[in-house]
């Protein structure tokens, strides 16, 4: 149900994990997640560890799904010192096609966990339709 995917981002992804190098001249880091069809649903679950739900942005335009989070740091005192940083602060973003046999006017969020969890209804358009052959006028009914 997913129409492409964006392999670049993968690549940076990946080169950022294997050198360690962040910084704003890269792309926002990829969320990772898994995509399934389940029923009558598609389901896309997005990990965000961290994340609170306010600094959550979800849009659709047209078939473009697009996703937006961004982990803050967790204390802002003054004097506290960081020892140890590896868990990514900042803005991600991740765009996902939709196929057209999805209903994009329905789609349902959750978040718990720090997994976000979209759920897409299958357009009815789309489903399966049943095809009876009449008999004696020789034309295809279609029923839906």
């Amino acid at each position: 149900m997913l129409m492409r995917t964006d392999p670049f981002r993968e690549l940076d992804r990946l080169a950022q994990q294997l050198t360690g190098v962040t910084g704003t001249w890269s792309r926002p880091s990829a969320m990772p997640m898994d995509a399934y069809r389940e029923g009558e649903e598609y389901v896309i679950a997005f990990d965000l560890p961290g994340v609170d739900q306010e600094a959550l942005d979800i849009d659709v335009e047209r078939n473009m799904l697009t996703v937006k989070a961004e982990r803050r740091p967790v204390t802002k005192a003054d004097d506290v010192q960081m020892e140890l940083s590896e868990r990514p602060l900042g803005a991600f973003s991740r765009q996902v096609v939709l196929a057209d046999a999805l209903d994009t006017e329905r789609i349902a969020a959750d978040y718990e966990a720090g997994v976000l969890t979209l759920r897409i209804p299958i357009a009815e358009r789309a489903k399966a339709r049943k095809i009876t052959i009449g008999t004696n006028s020789g034309h295809k009914q279609i029923s839906g």
